[in-house]
């Protein structure tokens, strides 16, 4: 029945689900389930649904002031985690079961033990991720994740049988798959489907278990494709670079200033949703080698191999892609102060973009709403010298 309404109501789910963020986990734990919430896009969620939880991803909250965080953590930490734990020690995250946190930067995961001394949640779990993609990485990485399996087994009080992580493997697959149909939708010009609609479909998508997020994305696509009125034509085709952006205003901001918002490379959006989970016999493996080798984030060391202009397309040549299939004119590197991964990453990813003859605006800023002015200057700045 669940899934039917949300296949049925598309956008307005949607909506109210990116208004209220956890309001459906929230009914799910009156239900009886247990809510795992995560950081980051490297917590394999097809593990936690195998084990019969619901994962759901904690994000904080830009239109809020960062006040009880900064007592237990430095204010040099990234102001997206600071601001996670915030939303976590005022009680927006109160329906948590547990916490499973990666090793991904400095900033998620040294705030590990704050996180699990502070909020004393009945299950906490830390998933070492090694930093190579190299053969010994891939090994110590499948035994971290039967590590993972095993813990989770313990808290669920049942096995993790293979079968049932390809079935839910199978279902984040078709997941993905649909995300990426939502994405084509952005491709003409003008695009069927804003950078505002989408930001908040993505949020929506954070929140909810997949077997519920799948019916509700294949309502989205229907109702985007039947509507009359699509999104009118603008000036530019952006392209958004960065971390966990999690909230409209930049992109209100964007599509505000005479642009149309494309295509992300986000880890939020497309990091999420464009690597599959091979499907073998081997689910261990396969979710393995999916996480270490197929997301592209800053924080992952990639060997480099030829000339530096080989490098540079090994590592952003998906953004290249994206480039060109969505005919963009221009990008926004938006990222966040005190973020090392993405901040060493910076004059690498501009000199690739900036190769391709597209115009790159970097901005770094805080995770608030308090500097939107700033941005908003310097983004119509941007766009006034493109065209």
């Amino acid at each position: 029945m669940e899934e039917a309404r949300l296949a049925s109501q598309g956008l307005a789910t949607v909506e109210r689900y990116y208004q209220d963020y956890g309001c459906r986990a929230r009914e799910l734990k009156g239900q009886g389930r247990k809510v795992i919430g995560y950081l980051c896009a490297y917590v394999p969620l097809e593990m936690i649904t195998a084990a019969g939880f619901v994962p759901f991803r904690i994000k904080g909250n830009v239109r809020e002031p960062i006040t009880k965080a900064d007592a237990e953590m430095e204010t040099i930490v990234c102001p997206l985690v600071r601001s996670c734990f915030d939303m976590a020690l005022k009680g927006k995250y109160q329906f948590l079961d547990g916490l499973v946190i990666p090793h991904t930067c400095d900033s998620v995961c040294r705030t590990y033990d704050i996180w699990k001394y502070t909020l004393k949640l009945p299950y906490c779990h830390f998933v070492n991720v090694p930093h190579a993609t190299d053969g010994p990485s891939m090994e110590f990485f499948r035994a971290m994740l039967g590590i993972f399996r095993k813990s989770l087994e313990r808290f669920a009080g049942k096995e993790i049988s293979d079968q049932s992580l390809i079935q839910a493997i199978e279902l984040y697959n078709q997941n993905r798959a649909l995300m990426r149909e939502l994405y084509e939708l952005r491709k003409p010009d003008p695009p069927l489907l804003s950078g505002v609609e989408m930001t908040k479909v993505l949020v929506a998508a954070m929140s909810l278990p997949v077997d519920e997020c799948n019916p509700l994305l294949a309502g989205v696509i229907k109702e985007v494709k039947s509507r009359s009125q699509p999104p009118a034509k603008k000036s530019a085709r952006i392209m958004v670079v960065g971390a966990q952006v999690d909230d409209t205003a930049l992109m209100e901001v964007i599509e505000g200033s005479d642009a149309n918002l494309v295509i992300d490379d986000l880890c939020v959006g497309t990091r999420v949703y464009w690597p599959d989970v091979s499907a073998t016999d081997d689910p261990i493996g396969s979710l393995a080698e999916r996480y270490l080798s197929r997301i592209m984030c800053p924080r992952t060391y990639r060997e480099k191999t030829g000339a530096y202009r080989q490098y540079l397309e090994d590592r952003f040549g998906h953004i290249g892609r994206f480039i060109r299939d969505f005919k963009v004119d221009g990008v926004i590197l938006y990222i966040y102060k005190y973020c090392d991964p993405y901040g060493f990453e910076v004059p690498a990813i501009k000199s690739y973009i900036e190769s391709l003859n597209i115009p790159v605006l970097y901005l770094e800023d805080e995770y608030s709403l308090s500097s939107i002015s700033r941005l908003k200057t310097r983004i119509q700045a941007f766009l006034e010298l493109m065209g």
